[in-house]
This record gives C-alpha cells, sequence and structure tokens, in this order.
C-alpha cells in the first residue's frame, strides 16, 4: 500500500531565522554585534544629565505580562558618573474613565501594591515642624511632592514603609504648581508606576493615598472620583493654582504631596493641599503631565523657568463667549507696561483665544500653555480686538523680580 505523501503533512524545511529587528528574542551572540553586552551602560558625562527624567523606554516582552519598567542610564545629582540603570516605571495603557473599582478588595489591591513607593515627610522649618506625603518616582531616590510641605525646610526626613529614616535634599520646589523635587542618597527604592492626566475625564475613579502619619504603618485613603478638571483654585499658602484635577473626597490631614491614582494604580496627580472653604468638601491634584514637566525643570536648573506674557486676567463668561461665537477665552484685565502683551498691542478687554496653536479658553488654560514656555521662545498668539481676531507673533520675557 503507498504510503500517505500529502505535502499539507510535510515539512519542507526550516528557512533562514527572521532579522533581530523583527524578532522578540535575540542570541547573545547577536547582542555583541549591536554593542548590547547586557552590562550597565555609563553616563555620557558626569553630572546628572539632562535626560535623567526622560528615560530611553526598554519594553520587557518575555511571554509574562507587559511590563510597565522604563530603564534608562543615567548619572547622579552629584557630579559623578554612576554606572548602574534607573528605572522609571510608566503605565502603557490610558488612564481608564470608565470602569469603576471593584468593590473595597479593589481598593485594598492598589493601595497594597502601590503604598511602598509612598513616604512620610518630616520638614523641620524655623516656624515649626510640617509632616507630609511624597511619591517615590525614579528607584535612585527622586521623590515628587507637595511646595507647601517642603519649601523652607531646613533639614528633611524621609520615612519609608520598611521603617527607614533617610535623610532628604531639597532639589528646589515651584509655588506656581505646587511641585517640590527631593533627592534621597541610595537605589533600589519601589517605584510608583506614572500614568497620564491629560485626557482626564469626570466621573473617573480616584483613590488619594498619603504616607501614614502614626506607628501602624497603613497608609491613608481617600476614594472617590474626579468631579472636575483644570479648576483655578487657591493654595493653603495663598499662591492660585491652575488646572487643578478636583475629586469629591477631600484630601486627609498628612495625604497633601501624596499620589492620586486611577484605577489601574497609576499616578495622575500629586495632592495639594487648598484654602479651607474647598479643603473641606473637594481634594485636588496637580495633574503628573504638569508635575512631571515642572520636576524636570527643576532638576536641570533647581527652579521653574517659565515665560512671562505680563497680563492679568480672567475667564470670559459664557454669556459673552456665546454672543462672540467663541468656546470662551481670558479676557485681559490690565496688562504691564513694558511686557510682551504691550508689545503686541493687547489691551485691556481683549480675549485671548489662542497661545501657539493651542485654544485658550480660560485663564487657566492660558498659564497652563505658558508653563510649556521658557523666556526668549517666540509664540503665536490669537486675540479679539473690537471685535477682530488678531495675530501676533511675541517673544515671551522673564517675569521682572518684585
Amino acid at each position: 500500500m503507498a504510503t500517505d505523501d500529502d505535502a499539507d503533512d510535510d515539512v519542507s524545511g526550516i528557512g533562514p531565522p527572521l532579522p533581530p529587528d523583527d524578532r522578540l528574542w535575540r542570541h547573545p551572540s547577536e547582542l555583541r554585534e549591536h554593542g548590547w553586552s547586557g552590562a550597565p551602560v555609563a553616563a555620557p558625562h558626569p553630572g546628572r544629565p539632562a535626560g535623567r527624567w526622560r528615560s530611553t523606554l526598554v519594553a520587557g516582552l518575555a511571554g509574562a505580562a507587559l511590563s510597565a519598567g522604563a530603564i534608562a542610564a543615567s548619572g547622579a545629582l552629584t557630579p559623578r558618573v554612576v554606572e548602574r540603570a534607573v528605572v522609571e516605571k510608566v503605565a502603557v495603557v490610558p488612564v481608564v474613565s470608565s470602569p469603576m473599582l471593584q468593590g473595597e478588595r479593589g481598593v485594598d489591591a492598589v493601595v497594597e501594591r502601590l503604598a511602598p513607593a509612598v513616604v512620610r515627610l518630616e520638614v523641620a522649618r524655623p516656624e515649626g515642624a510640617v509632616n507630609g506625603s511624597g511619591v517615590l518616582i525614579r528607584d535612585d531616590g527622586l521623590v515628587l511632592t507637595s511646595a507647601q510641605v517642603a519649601a523652607g525646610g531646613t533639614e528633611i526626613s524621609v520615612v519609608l514603609t520598611d521603617g527607614r529614616t533617610l535623610a532628604g535634599r531639597l532639589v528646589g520646589t515651584d509655588a506656581a504648581t505646587d511641585i517640590a523635587v527631593v533627592d534621597l542618597d541610595g537605589d533600589g527604592f519601589p517605584v510608583a508606576v506614572l500614568g497620564r492626566s491629560e485626557g482626564l475625564a469626570v466621573g473617573t475613579p480616584t483613590i488619594a493615598i498619603g504616607a501614614s502619619g502614626s506607628s501602624s504603618g497603613h497608609p491613608t485613603v481617600a476614594t472617590g472620583v474626579v468631579s472636575a478638571v483644570a479648576r483655578r483654585v487657591e493654595s493653603a499658602a495663598g499662591q492660585p493654582l491652575h488646572g487643578m484635577i478636583q475629586t469629591d473626597g477631600p484630601t486627609v490631614p498628612g495625604a497633601t504631596g501624596g499620589a492620586l491614582v486611577d484605577a489601574t494604580g497609576a499616578v495622575i496627580g500629586i495632592t495639594t493641599d487648598v484654602a479651607d472653604g474647598l479643603a473641606l468638601r473637594f481634594g485636588f491634584a496637580t495633574p503628573i503631565d504638569l508635575a512631571h514637566e515642572v520636576g524636570e525643570q527643576i532638576l536641570l536648573t533647581g527652579q521653574m523657568d517659565r515665560g512671562w506674557l505680563g497680563i492679568e486676567g480672567e475667564d470670559l463668561p459664557a454669556t459673552q463667549a456665546r454672543r462672540m461665537g467663541l468656546r470662551g477665552g481670558a479676557v485681559v484685565r490690565s496688562v504691564a507696561p513694558d511686557s510682551p502683551a504691550a508689545a503686541a498691542g493687547i489691551l485691556p478687554d481683549d480675549v485671548i483665544t489662542e497661545l501657539d496653536g493651542e485654544p485658550v479658553t480660560s485663564i487657566s488654560a492660558l498659564v497652563v500653555e505658558l508653563l510649556d514656555h521658557h523666556a526668549g521662545d517666540r509664540v503665536a498668539i490669537a486675540y479679539w480686538h473690537l471685535g477682530k481676531r488678531v495675530e501676533r507673533t511675541i517673544s515671551l520675557a522673564v517675569r521682572p523680580s518684585g
């Protein structure tokens, strides 16, 4: 009897392997051919380079769930070369807007996962001690916290969830966004996963996590939902804050500077303390996208360098916006002499509607857009003057001292 010789069942041979760039796995010899030995990579030059914050993402896909780790070579805050990888975690999936946390166990699981990356700050000041929270965002000891907690500190002690107390060094603060950066000596610290606050929707479930202020070691937790975005509020220190996330759960005392996270456990904001009237009813947080950008600038220069336009203003009333056929805008109430706004011909009662191609629907939106620009940047600005739309290109300036 003839044997079955069906060609469909036979293997005709094994072809050459796919090119390395098309495969998830590479043989060690192929890594050496590309100069990738697997050894730690030294920083390109001494000191903490400009790329310390923005890490080169390396996705680990070895058949397991997709990790949110992003690994980059970096230097340290002090002038020395450190030959080790520094880890920063970023969320792979976008911020959730619809799933609800399923019961208390869902909250417990998120808190249990994130709590090791939330630390307690004990700040000594001439006028008295202040306690707050902070979030470890790099495994070499970089902490984001509230400027209201860290500013003016003569000594900062950072208490980890494992009971260790370490000395913290204040890198810099920015009162306009209520963000500060504190650095710890050491490495291998637990790291929070950073999410995205852009496109955050009202109704998104949130958990505010602060460090424990008691001997129990349990973090403080407040659950709720996002009740508003892009809010303008006044901080407890009297500083106007723009673009804030508002939740329906007040921030627990001692949790200022802690993490506001979504249902996946990704950090979407750094919690802040606001004036008493609002603090009793709502919680607020600096969006993580803004906090991340401010923190990066603080690492580079020790302070936030932002461009100055030279106006004071307020939101365009909704009735006036409808009458003008606009979605919103920033009404100019005063213009500083010799400012970029004055040079552009902007006058009181003009309405600014665009900055560098981005819509300006409120005074807070204008302030947030200016945070993305530095002194000397040339930007396009569009505004309405006496019923006509005007466009100008101007150079932002440094805000005058005093």
